[in-house]
C-alpha cells in the first residue's frame, strides 16, 4: 500500500557544497517566524516562496541552504524581531497551509521550519559548549573546538491502526481538537523495535493485546522533528481501559458510527481512510 502526504513531497535536492553566487531570478527564500512561515494567499494558489532580494530590514541571522529543485536554488531565514511582513504575506502555521499551496509548497516550508529549528537548537556543541558551523559537504553542524559533528535529530514514532472484524478502535488524546478521535500513537524508546513499541504503546494506552502487524507507511513529521512509522493491527485480546494520561478516551466504531477524526493530509486521516475504503 502505497502512502503519500505533503509532508513526504519534498522537492529539493541538498546539493553540496552550496551554489557559491544564484541570480536573484533563481533564488526563493521562505521566511520563518517561530514555527510558522510567511504566506501569500493571493493570486491563487497561495505561496510561501518569496522571491529575491528580500526587502531591507525583513530577515534576520544566517540564512539557511535548503537545496536546490529544477535550477532554482531555496533558502530560509528568520524573520527579524519587529519586522512587518510585506503588504500581503502574513504568518501562517505550516499545518494549517494545507489547500491554501501546492503541496511542494509545503514540503519545502515544513523542512525550511525543521532546518532552522536545527541551527538554533545546536549552534553550541552538547559536548564542549563551543560554537558550531554548518558543514559545506552535507546537512550537519560541526563543533569548531572538538569537531564533533552533529545531524539533524530525527525521533521515530508509530502510528497504528487496530482492527476488530469490522470496527476500529479510534482514541481521543486531552490534546485533541474538541471532539476528535483519531489511532493510536507514541515514540519508540531507546532499544525497542518499531514492533516492540507498537505492543508496548497500545498496552499502556488503551490495555489492550494486537497480532499480525503490517506495515503501511511512513511520514515526516517535522514539528520539530518526528517520523511517523504506520502499522495495521488485529486485536489479539483484552478490553479497552485507557490510561487517562495521553488518552482520555477510546472505543470501537463501524464505518457507520465513525466519530470526527483528523482532517488534511496526515498519515493518520490515511490510516483512516484506507480502513474505511477497505483497503487495509
Amino acid at each position: 500500500m502505497e502512502h503519500r502526504s505533503f509532508y513526504a513531497v519534498r522537492p529539493l535536492l541538498p546539493v553540496y557544497p552550496e551554489p557559491e553566487e544564484t541570480p536573484p531570478a533563481r533564488k526563493r527564500w521562505i521566511l520563518v517566524r517561530e514555527s510558522s512561515v510567511l504566506f501569500a494567499s493571493k493570486p491563487a494558489p497561495g505561496t510561501v516562496l518569496m522571491p529575491d532580494p528580500l526587502p531591507a530590514g525583513l530577515a534576520c541571522g544566517a540564512p539557511a541552504y535548503l537545496g536546490t529543485c529544477d535550477d532554482v536554488v531555496y533558502y530560509a531565514a528568520e524573520v527579524a524581531a519587529g519586522a512587518a511582513p510585506p503588504a500581503g504575506w502574513q504568518p501562517s502555521p505550516v499545518r494549517e497551509l494545507f489547500g491554501k499551496v501546492p503541496e511542494d509548497d509545503m514540503a519545502v516550508a515544513s523542512y525550511a521550519v525543521r532546518i532552522l529549528d536545527f541551527e538554533r537548537s545546536t549552534a553550541f556543541c552538547g559536548r564542549c559548549g563551543a560554537t558550531t558551523r554548518p558543514l559545506t559537504t552535507e546537512r550537519a553542524r560541526v563543533c569548531t573546538a572538538c569537531n564533533r559533528i552533529i545531524y539533524p535529530r530525527i525521533s521515530p514514532a508509530v502510528i497504528v491502526l487496530i482492527k476488530k472484524g469490522e470496527e476500529v478502535l479510534l482514541a481521543r488524546s486531552p490534546r485533541f481538537p474538541q471532539g476528535i478521535f483519531s489511532v493510536i500513537a507514541g515514540f519508540n524508546e531507546p532499544g525497542e523495535n518499531l514492533e516492540q513499541t507498537v505492543h508496548r504503546e497500545v498496552g499502556e494506552e488503551v490495555g489492550i493485546a494486537v497480532r499480525n502487524l503490517r506495515y503501511f507507511g511512513s511520514e515526516p513529521w517535522p514539528f520539530p522533528d518526528s517520523l511517523m512509522i504506520g502499522f495495521v493491527a488485529e486485536h489479539a485480546g483484552g478490553e479497552i481501559r485507557v490510561d487517562n494520561q495521553e488518552i482520555e478516551a477510546a472505543g470501537w466504531f463501524t464505518r457507520d458510527t465513525l466519530p470526527a477524526v483528523p482532517t488534511g493530509a496526515s498519515i493518520s486521516r490515511a490510516l483512516i481512510e484506507a480502513w474505511i475504503r477497505r483497503e487495509i
